[in-house]
């Protein structure tokens, strides 16, 4: 049996070998994002518990960021998935994907941390 002939181009594939898609390869890190950031928030506001806090600040922190992460994930998801199957295989954006994939995994690993702590500073100042 003959083999296959591979009839995609060097630009076509990935450093992996997998055929380029930039929609796909943001939609992966939205949701590895949002998991990230969902196990730190429960860290972050059951360690705030932990520590005496009996106010509902570690609540509210929850609440908030929930409420602000998930239309911020679906903006960054939107932006991506409107490409064309040409332009999700463009490597020219390779700049903008990896600046928005840094911005998302920012945003998932500092939030928690960044909206508890301010949280935490206004009940001591309460």
């Amino acid at each position: 049996m003959p083999n296959a002939i591979d009839h995609t181009t060097h630009a076509d594939k990935a450093a992996d070998g997998h055929k380029l898609d930039w929609r796909k390869r943001m939609s992966d890190n939205v949701a590895y994002a949002l998991l990230v950031y969902t196990g730190l928030q429960i860290f972050v506001t059951i360690h705030a518990l932990k520590s005496g806090s009996s106010s509902l600040l570690p609540y509210i922190a929850l609440i908030l960021l929930v409420a602000a992460i998930i239309p911020a994930c679906r903006a960054f998801e939107r932006r991506w998935m409107h490409l064309s199957d040409e332009e999700a295989a463009d490597l020219s954006l390779r700049g903008t994907y990896r600046r928005d994939q840094i911005v998302l995994w920012a945003m998932a690993i500092g939030l928690p941390f960044a909206l508890t702590g301010i949280l935490r500073a206004i009940a001591a100042l309460a």
